[in-house]
């Protein structure tokens, strides 16, 4: 972890395999160990992508971290990992376990990303539908040189789509408010965008063109959370990304997530997690014991 604030979370650029469509690779768990080393990424370590990737298990297990939620992967399960999500693989799981892995730039495919981010793993129906789906796209990915280009990329384009939309509806309840172009779409996208910039929900609305209200009632029917607890989950997220992850200081943090005052974020974070933002970085890098039943959190 470096020194003055310096991420230490790898961020990685999407850089395709030489004859692979242009924005979209698929590869086995084999080969992405293979690439990782040839690129110099320690895949254990924390890293944030700016693009898609999508995890297949097809035999054993892969332990999985993203965003401090902790995944045991096993045969069959699924988990989409959207770009600046940080995730971090367990490196004998890689080793061990058997799988396919498709990485895909922004706007590549027409589907977006659930917000339900738990791993799934299909069944009945779904489950035929989605190996199907995975099998003929690989197939139309390796097979490079049977139609033009422009014509391969359309096909392996729609296929990851197809495959993105099945798994969509491969959950009990899919989340319909989160179609594209949608009100809730629309707030998702904005946020993450400038979340750093502005907190009020108002500001969004205005931008958006939507009142405060229909971006409350988009965001419960797509999260059950209000658009301002949306917001907040967001910026918290972060905070605690940089306070896990980096050496920033409190104040650094305070101004890169656009609080006037460090006292300001610290009052934030606190509300919204219990802790003080330097306890909790204490307690997830394990360097000092979690708070016992009935003890103030914020006094040790």
């Amino acid at each position: 972890m470096g020194k003055n604030g310096q991420l230490s979370i790898t961020d990685v650029a999407y850089r395709p395999s030489l004859g692979a469509p242009l924005g979209m690779d698929v590869l086995d768990f084999a080969e992405l160990r293979a690439r990782g080393h040839r690129r110099g990424i320690d895949l254990a370590t924390p890293q944030r992508p700016g693009f898609h990737h999508l995890i297949h298990v097809g035999a054993g297990t892969l332990r999985h971290t993203v965003d401090f939620s902790e995944y045991a992967l096993g045969p069959g399960s699924w988990l989409w990992i959207r770009p600046g999500q940080v995730h971090q693989y367990v490196a004998e799981d890689l080793a061990t376990a058997r799988g396919t892995i498709v990485i895909w730039q922004p706007g590549f495919a027409d589907a977006e990303a659930p917000f339900e981010q738990a791993p799934l793993v299909p069944e009945g129906p779904h489950l035929r539908a989605t190996q199907l789906a995975l099998r003929h796209l690989t197939h139309e990915y390796a097979d490079l040189a049977s139609i033009p280009l422009p014509a391969h990329i359309e096909a392996v384009r729609l296929l990851l789509t197809v495959l993105l939309l099945r798994l969509a509806h491969a959950r009990p309840e899919a989340p319909a408010a989160h179609r594209p172009g949608g009100t809730f779409a629309h707030y998702h996208a904005a946020v993450e965008r400038d979340f750093a910039d502005t907190h009020r929900v108002s500001d969004y609305a205005d931008a958006l063109g939507y009142n405060t209200r229909t971006l409350t009632r988009a965001t419960l029917a797509a999260t059950g959370l209000t658009a301002k607890q949306y917001l907040d989950a967001r910026i918290l997220l972060e905070a605690k990304r940089l306070l896990v992850h980096t050496d920033a200081s409190g104040a650094e943090i305070s101004r890169r997530l656009g609080f006037r005052e460090p006292g300001d974020f610290s009052k934030f974070f606190r509300k919204r997690d219990g802790r003080t933002p330097q306890r909790f970085r204490a307690v997830a890098r394990g360097t000092t014991r979690p708070a016992v039943p009935g003890e103030n959190p914020t006094t040790r």
